[in-house]
Parts: C-alpha cells; structure tokens; sequence
C-alpha cells in the first residue's frame, strides 16, 4: 500500500519520472533496500566503467503489433515514435566509422518501421560480424507484407532473436495476448524452412525467455534444453540458443510489480542474488543504446527511464567514441536486475 500510494502522489510526473522516484525510494516497510551503488562500492566495482564499445542497439520505433504484459518499452499498435531515415544515416555513418562490430535493431517491432527494409539493406553492406534483428514472430503473420520476412532475412544474414516466453500456449499467451502462441510456432516453422535454426546452419535463430511473475529466471541451460526437446516433438522446430532475461523492474512490468503488491518482495530478492561477477559483464560496458529519436544511453533499459548518457556529445549526430569510452555508466535500482544470479543481458546469461 505504501508504494502504491507513493505512485499516486507522484501522478502529476511523466510516468519514467515517476518510476524513478519508485525506484530511488529505498525505504520499504521491512527494511532498507541498498543503492546499486552503495552494493557496487562494497565490492570494488563503482563507478562502473565501459569497455570497448562493440554493440550498437538501436531501438527503430516504439510501435508493435502486440501489447506484452511484461514489455518494458509500452511498446503497442498505439505508439507512434519511429526513427527517420536522417536518424538511420547516422547510425550507418557510425558503424562505418568506429570498431562496432555487432550491429542490434530492436523496437516495438522493429519491421514495422517503414524504413526497415532500406536500413537493413545499407547495413548489411558494411559487414558487421554479427546483425541482429529482434523479431516478435508473430509480426511475419500480422499482414501480407511481412509474410516474406524469413527468406528477406535469410538474404542479408540475419540473425534473428525471437522472445518465446514458454514452450506452452497458456503461459505464452497469458504474458502476449491469445493467440500468440500458434502465430509464433507458424512464425518458427517459417522460419526454419528457409534454413533458421537447423543444426549447422549459418542462418542463426535464438529464443529469449522471460518469466511470467514476479519470479527470477532458472538455469539457462535447463531451459534451453526443456524448449528444445518440447518445440521438437510437438512441432518439429530447430532453433540454437535460448537466451533467459530477468524482467528488470521498470515500465509495464513494474506497475505490474506494485499493482500486485510484488514490488518489495521482487527487489529484495534481486538484491540478495547479486553476483558481483554478473558486473564485470553487463550489457552497458560494451553496448550504446540508440532511441528513436538518436538519443545515446547505457542500455535499453536506460532509455526507457530517460537517462541519457553521462556526455555532452549525448546524440548519435555527434557521437564521439573516445569520450564516450571514458564516461560514467548511469546506474540505478533496476540495474540489480542485471546482477542477479547468473547475470542478464540481450543476450541472456551473463557470469
């Protein structure tokens, strides 16, 4: 009740203004909740520092053909923010022009940026080793346009990284909305029959997994091994990797928190699984974070909280990679998320 109340005495703010309020506010019924901070200092790993810069995560656009209960983008068919061709540009002029070696496109479905067929093209010219697009799946069956996705993909080598949130239609379909289960499964199948997936194949499909509740993520291993001999008897489909993501706890996920009176109790078992290894990994010290509009952050999750990279240069027009190698990460609360156990990041595990 009290940070339900918290939230209301907070509703003249934007929504990421209240939500940082939430989350700054350490001070729980049972107790105190230690700043990332303050639990990074104690093991000698504050300020958090990046590395070299080698990803650069692009989120294309805010609109979705779905509405995910656990989306921390509020990403849906309603959002209208998109990335403009001039945004594009520069994204591609900084890929040409620095050490970036993976290239990540995300969204809201990103292939509903009208865009992203051109973006994908110019892109695939410049050779990065690795360009990821994150598909929702059920975008290749929302229309006729997009029925053509996987050979598009299979054409420029794509690899393709599809939330699958369990191997089951009521679990899926209770965090997706109905349906999205058997669109997801056609969806896969498609996308194995022009070669993704298959074993040997260079046509590269992972799955992320994320849980359904207030609850971290099991083993990865385990997981990816439960989905692999479920999707094989019961629908014949072949993928590489599971990826499994702690659902950090911002956007729809954590009104979903305080609504159901799991915030508390969430956070605190975030803070008692860090893993001061998962720090040395985390998504931040590698990866620039591109919003729509060209915005540089940490991470995506970052973005959606509005915290802009500790630099004067914050803009993808004026990206500099040698100052940006030389800031401060931005942390907050929900970075515990990210150190939890195993560690998360877009590419799951992490320690």
């Amino acid at each position: 009740m009290l940070l339900k109340s918290l939230h209301a005495q907070h509703s003249a703010l934007s929504k990421t203004e209240r939500q940082l309020e939430i989350l700054s506010n350490g001070i729980f019924k049972d107790g105190y909740l230690p700043t990332f901070a303050d639990k990074i200092k104690s093991v000698g790993q504050f300020p958090l520092r990046p590395k070299k810069i080698e990803i650069l995560q692009l989120n294309v656009g805010y609109m979705c053909n779905q509405v995910c209960a656990h989306c921390h983008v509020d990403a849906g068919p309603d959002r209208k923010e998109i990335m403009t061709v001039e945004t594009m540009q520069h994204c591609l002029d900084v890929i040409k022009n620095t050490g970036v070696h993976t290239l990540d496109l995300t969204g809201g479905a990103p292939e509903m940026n009208p865009n992203f067929r051109w973006f994908v093209e110019e892109a695939s010219k410049l050779g990065v080793q690795d360009f990821i697009v994150r598909s929702n799946l059920t975008i290749i069956l929302a229309n006729k346009k997009y029925h053509d996705l996987p050979a598009f993909f299979a054409k420029h080598n794509i690899h393709v990284i599809s939330s699958l949130p369990y191997y089951k239609r009521e679990k899926t379909d209770k965090q997706r909305g109905d349906g999205v289960f058997d669109k997801s499964i056609k969806a896969l199948q498609m996308l194995n029959e022009v070669g993704y997936g298959m074993p040997n194949s260079n046509l590269k499909l992972d799955l992320v997994y994320n849980p359904s509740g207030a609850f971290l993520p099991t083993d990865q291993k385990a997981l990816e091994h439960d989905f692999k001999i479920a999707l094989k008897e019961d629908f014949n489909i072949d993928f590489h990797n599971l990826f499994a993501i702690t659902n950090l706890p911002i956007s729809r996920f954590l009104d979903y928190l305080i609504n159901s009176d799991n915030y508390e109790d969430y956070m605190y078992s975030l803070v008692e699984a860090f893993n001061p290894k998962a720090v040395d990994n985390v998504m931040c010290t590698n990866t620039i974070s591109v919003s729509y509009d060209g915005w540089l952050y940490d991470c995506d999750f970052n973005q959606m909280l509005g915290l802009k990279v500790a630099v004067s240069d914050n803009h993808i027009s004026k990206f500099n990679e040698e100052i940006l190698s030389n800031r401060n990460i931005l942390i907050s609360q929900h970075c515990y998320g990210c150190t939890a156990g195993a560690g998360s990041s877009c590419q799951g595990t992490v320690a």
